[in-house]
């Protein structure tokens, strides 16, 4: 019973980093995955706002977004309209850890 309680009043920014730190976990290399959520406060907050629904600048709704993680990975790399390109700011592991942590944001609207 109190495992259901705690689970029902886990916030969902205490989601989305255990699942970050899950899928940090699980990587393949020896040194540790770089923090999507770190990344994306550091670098796209300020145009997608935390929850990745602002949209200042012409940010897409990222919880609204369809797009797959490749998808999401050529944008942040390369950028789009008035987007940063990101390619030569972030490492590669970077920007596959803040696309993965954005693909929480579409999980975050759906119901558990």
């Amino acid at each position: 019973m109190l495992i259901v309680l705690n689970s029902a009043c886990e916030s969902a920014e205490d989601q989305i980093r255990r699942k970050t730190e899950a899928a940090q976990k699980t990587s393949s290399s020896g040194a540790s995955a770089p923090d999507g959520m770190a990344v994306f406060r550091k670098n796209c907050v300020v145009c997608h706002g935390s929850n990745g629904k602002l949209g200042l600048n012409g940010a897409k709704d990222l919880s609204q977004s369809t797009l797959t993680a490749a998808e999401r990975t050529a944008i942040v790399t390369n950028g789009k309209n008035l987007m940063t390109p990101f390619g030569k700011i972030l490492t590669a592991e970077e920007i596959d850890a803040v696309v993965l942590y954005s693909l929480t944001f579409s999980e975050k609207s759906t119901p558990q």
